[in-house]
């Protein structure tokens, strides 16, 4: 282990390696079975299916920190948006010798996972509390130039780092999503915020992010689609879900209540339970 790599008691570090294919990628590969890939959502990392992977029995999760998030670290800052995103992860199954048929996404690692069904043979896609959407009104246009600013001031980050990487800060902003995790779930979080290099990351992929892009093609976008949403997320409303939905040509909309936007750590039995039928299919 190095500087870089997680603390030893990091979720699923006993199955994790490091990888280089364009980046270097913190990778997990969980259990034993067809592949399935997980991608996180902005501001995680792979930790955040630590409570999932272990019931895809029958399964082998493949599951990457995302660049610059997490603990892989950016070989090319340029490289942040859905597009050039989505294709370094296809290098990167390349690379691993992976070859998911089926990937799960968690909030805006959807739209990742749907870009990458343009560019392997992806049979079917999941997403949880799906990022498939623009703020609406003035958030919509403020937050991404907001997010450009902050990526291109170089003591933004630690600074983000310094002030926000204690619990307190850290449990108000899970909670603010709608969700409430348990000690060890806000520690992990805590150990994220407090490393400049992912905060940079995060705002990096802010910054770059377009789903309105993506969502333009999405009558090309053809691949199997269910999207899991939660009443209870105060982040992605579950219109979103219904509204990808409608534009998805073969997508359907699955809503959970009680559970909010990082519901897959809350509650992994009760998510896996609205999605495992279509899963065995």
């Amino acid at each position: 282990m190095t500087e870089h790599d997680p603390p030893s008691d990091w979720p699923l570090c006993a199955h994790a390696r490091r990888i280089r294919a364009r980046h270097d990628w913190w990778v997990v590969e969980h259990g034993t079975g067809p592949d399935i890939l997980l991608l996180h959502g902005a501001g995680g990392s792979g930790h955040s299916f630590r409570h999932l992977a272990p019931l895809l029995s029958g399964f082998r999760c493949l599951i990457p920190d995302l660049p610059g998030q997490g603990f892989t670290r950016t070989g090319t800052r340029g490289r942040f948006g859905i597009a050039p995103m989505a294709e370094d992860i296809a290098a990167l199954c390349q690379a691993a010798g992976w070859q998911p048929r089926l990937v799960l996404g968690h909030s805006a690692g959807v739209p990742l996972a749907l870009q990458l069904s343009t560019l392997m043979q992806v049979e079917r896609v999941i997403g949880l509390n799906a990022a498939l959407g623009v703020f609406e009104g003035a958030p919509g246009f403020l937050f991404p130039l907001l997010a450009r600013a902050l990526a291109a001031t170089p003591f933004v980050p630690a600074m983000v780092s310094r002030l926000w990487g204690n619990e307190i800060k850290v449990r108000a902003l899970i909670e603010g999503t709608g969700s409430h995790l348990d000690a060890a779930g806000i520690a992990q979080y805590v150990t994220l915020v407090r490393r400049a290099a992912h905060v940079d990351g995060t705002l990096g992929m802010m910054a770059a992010w377009r789903v309105d892009r993506l969502m333009a093609g999405a009558p090309g976008l053809t691949v199997p689609t269910l999207l899991v949403a939660n009443a209870g997320d105060r982040v992605v409303p579950s219109k979103i879900s219904h509204a990808a939905a409608r534009m998805l040509p073969r997508a359907e909309v699955r809503e959970m209540p009680g559970l909010g936007h990082l519901a897959h750590e809350e509650d992994a039995g009760a998510v896996l339970a609205a999605f495992s039928d279509w899963l065995g299919r």
